[in-house]
């Protein structure tokens, strides 16, 4: 289950503000601030809504233990690429400049 704190987390290394979350999910201001909050929302269809939306941005959530000795964290997928760069699996030839 996601942690109220792995949340936080993902929403700040997002750059997301409480109203960004809500508008993305649908939810309101009052429901995502309850998910972040440690004795907030108990709902776990919220928490699954945030979740979801979160890691469609590029976040994953560990669980205790899925990392050597550590607790529960996020990271992100992938880094984020530049607009303009060509990714690797794109380079040929045609674009060598």
């Amino acid at each position: 289950m996601t942690t109220p704190a792995q949340i936080r987390a993902a929403r700040a290394m997002l750059g997301l503000t409480i109203g960004e979350v809500a508008a993305i999910t649908g939810l309101s201001e009052a429901s995502v601030e309850d998910a972040e909050r440690p004795s907030g929302n108990d709902d776990t269809t919220v928490l699954r809504i945030v979740t979801d939306a979160l890691e469609g941005r590029g976040v994953l959530f560990l669980s205790a233990g899925d990392e050597e000795g550590g607790g529960p964290g996020i990271r992100l997928k992938r880094p984020p690429q530049a607009d303009d760069a060509t990714r690797p699996e794109h380079l040929n030839a045609a674009n060598d400049d």
